[in-house]
């Protein structure tokens, strides 16, 4: 059990460092946004931890979201090595994990069950006890 806090703690102090790196030291103009990291999932030797993103405040097509958020998980796995070599000096363990990024469909998933459920209630019949008030 010891050993799941420690990765619990890692994958915490990864999430919190790279937040702020992201936010303060990547400066490419083609990450349009907010970049917000929505879980870290380190490996048992802390060899890897994979990093779920997110890209909040872009208002865009679903093909257009698809391509964008492509290029930013490109432009993030090709900053990993950066963000590496900042990560371990900011967070001082022996083995700092190589960083993948990927995409949580998360907030899209929900948002689009968001829009089933509300679409559907639209498309009830109104309840007889609503007619007689």
């Amino acid at each position: 059990m010891a050993g799941g806090q420690r990765l619990k703690r890692m994958a915490d102090s990864v999430q919190r460092e790279l937040s702020e790196l992201i936010r303060q030291e990547l400066k490419d103009p083609r990450l349009g946004g907010l970049v917000t990291i929505s879980g870290v999932k380190v490996s048992p030797d802390l060899g890897y931890a994979d990093v779920y993103v997110t890209v909040m405040g872009r208002e865009l097509s679903d093909d257009q979201n698809e391509v964008a958020h492509r290029e930013t998980l490109d432009i993030l796995n090709k900053a990993s090595g950066f963000l590496r070599q900042e990560l371990s000096r900011r967070i001082k363990t022996r083995i700092t994990p190589r960083l993948r990024f990927h995409y949580d469909k998360t907030n899209a998933y929900g948002n689009y069950m968001f829009g089933l459920i509300e679409k559907a209630v639209q498309d009830l019949p109104k309840r007889e006890s609503d007619d007689e008030e």
